[in-house]
């Protein structure tokens, strides 16, 4: 018989941020909810570690930004400080290689061909997501056609130039450490919608990255656990659900056995696979989970004596096209008053499968020799100390960032994402309409599954279920900075009242949105003429700077 200290309200199964945040929202609502997790810490895809070497460091999910207001608000109520990505110097684009610093969200195309075909290629992804409901992609338009086309086979359609297509390439794996083969086009093109367009996703500064949490992002989950205090309980992989009496039943591995009213499943979806439902669920949410794999990733963090970068004018944002990089995408991890200088670096998809067997050394190894050719530094090839996070390794995610969509499933499956199945709801990130994938989209979720709830036992209105959130202020630090040739960092850091994050607008040129593409310039000016008018066309343009994307 059940102990009665067992018997709660609702039963959320997992404790990272969405977990969490249901429980919460929950329990704040006057109910009595309990959070079963597998591991023995909360979190889920976020992981901060902290010694002495690092003082600490995000291995998991880390970043956040202007209109992820959900989790600005979270950070806001536990006192929890942002500080901006450094963005100050140049970021560096190595491609073919050679460096080429810039400024602004993505690398300048000089070639005026490329730049043609570079800004059409952005330009249609937008425009394509812009038909795409966020709450519905299945109901587009072309949601078939584009659902049963890789992201590949629309590059091939949209792409002339080798450059763009091998630049497009890594736009997938950076968002969604998954190949363009791999991933449906309706399903990419609608993640790209929700969390704002090619250029939000992508940029640091007003974008995706700009901003980190002093001390971590598993602060959030750690405040929410403290709040809900002996609720969460770890180390309790839950392995049945059975809803065939008048309460639901979980069990764990450790053969504890919990009732409730509702369960909320907040885990990504195929993880559901290492359950055993009664009754079976139905078919379509039991083949969605059969079809929906995660992402692969490699976090690695790369610490150094001294911001040799900075003292160079980089910022630390590296864009490293070389099919023999380990690393696609780097970021500066530095801490926000100058302290313990670190580069990031994402291992993506394919060469994550590639480099997953090689010793941790190896890889640093690796890392440090395509960052001493990026930089142009000696020193890149000295660090101090490594850190780093395989998430194809862990039971309990199964990659990382997030599930993704190959063709053909989005619009079979999608609908039931978010369906419930009796008393079951679910959450997790991947069920978010806004910033899926992200932090942000994890608490958006997990509020709505608690809204669910609520609404089934009749204590809020349907119309209450999917709400909007204002724009959020948050506490940052300002760091005080040197020039970049100065000897040291600035260690001198103040704390502020509190500060909007705002959402500002990325503008585009005239030229942005009226370049042809390169079939379309072909078409104008003829075949035989297309090199002599490209250059000629060009070199006026970027004399009187009209092509730079910012």
């Amino acid at each position: 018989m059940t102990a009665p200290s067992n018997n709660y309200d609702v039963v959320v199964i997992g404790a990272g941020i969405s977990g969490l945040s249901a429980a919460k929202l929950l329990k704040a609502s006057g109910l009595n909810p309990v959070v079963l997790e597998a591991r023995d810490r909360v979190g889920g895809r976020t992981f901060t570690v902290r010694n002495k070497e690092t003082k600490w460091v995000d291995l998991g999910g880390a970043y956040i930004g202007p209109t992820q207001n959900r989790i600005l608000r979270l950070a806001k109520e536990y006192g929890i400080k942002t500080y901006k990505v450094n963005e100050q110097e140049h970021l560096v684009h190595y491609v073919n290689g050679k460096s080429y610093p810039f400024k602004g969200s993505f690398p300048p195309m000089w070639n005026p061909v490329v730049y043609m075909d570079f800004n059409n290629l952005f330009r249609t992804m937008d425009e394509m997501g812009q038909e795409i409901p966020r709450e519905a992609p299945w109901r587009a338009p072309h949601a078939l056609e584009w659902d049963n086309m890789t992201m590949q086979e629309l590059f091939n359609k949209i792409c002339w130039t080798s450059a763009v297509r091998r630049f497009a390439t890594l736009f997938v794996n950076v968002n969604v450490t998954s190949e363009p083969h791999e991933v449906s086009a309706l399903w990419f093109l609608w993640y790209v919608k929700q969390c704002g367009g090619t250029m939000r996703i992508f940029s640091t500064t007003n974008g995706g990255q700009e901003r980190k949490f002093a001390g971590g992002s598993s602060q959030i989950s750690e405040c929410m656990a403290k709040e809900l205090g002996d609720r969460v309980k770890l180390q309790s992989p839950v392995y049945r659900i059975d809803q065939t009496g008048d309460v639901v039943v979980v069990e764990t591995v450790n053969k504890e056995t919990y009732t409730a009213r509702y369960v909320v499943v907040a885990t990504p979806p195929a993880l559901n696979l290492k359950m055993h439902f009664n009754p079976e669920l139905p078919p379509l949410r039991n083949q969605l989970i059969y079809r929906v794999p995660m992402g692969c990733v490699i976090k690695c963090m790369v610490y150094y004596k001294e911001n040799f970068w900075r003292k160079k004018g980089y910022c630390g944002t590296m864009v490293i096209e070389e099919e023999g990089a380990p690393i696609g995408l780097t970021l500066d991890d530095t801490k926000p008053d100058g302290t313990v200088p670190a580069i990031m670096g994402f291992i993506l998809a394919r060469k994550c499968r590639k480099l997953a067997d090689l010793s941790k050394e190896e890889r640093l190894r690796r890392i440090c020799e395509i960052y001493s050719r990026v930089l142009g530094s000696e020193e890149a090839l000295h660090p101090v100390h490594y850190e780093e996070k395989n998430w194809c390794e862990e039971e309990y995610s199964g990659g990382c960032y997030t599930a993704y969509f190959p063709p053909g499933t989005l619009t079979q499956f999608g609908r039931v994402l978010r369906e419930p199945v009796g008393r079951l709801y679910f959450a997790g990130t991947e069920t978010a309409s806004e910033w899926s994938g992200y932090m942000e989209g994890a608490v958006q979720a997990g509020e709505r599954a608690a809204r669910e709830v609520l609404c089934a036992m009749g204590k809020i209105h349907q119309s209450q279920i999917h709400q909007p959130e204002p724009e959020s202020q948050v506490r940052v630090v300002f760091t005080s900075r040197l020039p970049a040739d100065a000897a040291q960092p600035a260690v001198t850091s103040v704390s502020s009242p509190l500060q909007e994050v705002p959402a500002l607008p990325f503008v585009t040129s005239f030229w942005e949105r009226n370049l042809p593409s390169v079939g379309g310039f072909l078409k104008l000016t003829g075949v035989s003429a297309v090199l002599s008018a490209a250059t000629a066309a060009g070199l006026v343009a970027y004399k009187k700077g009209l092509f730079p994307r910012s």
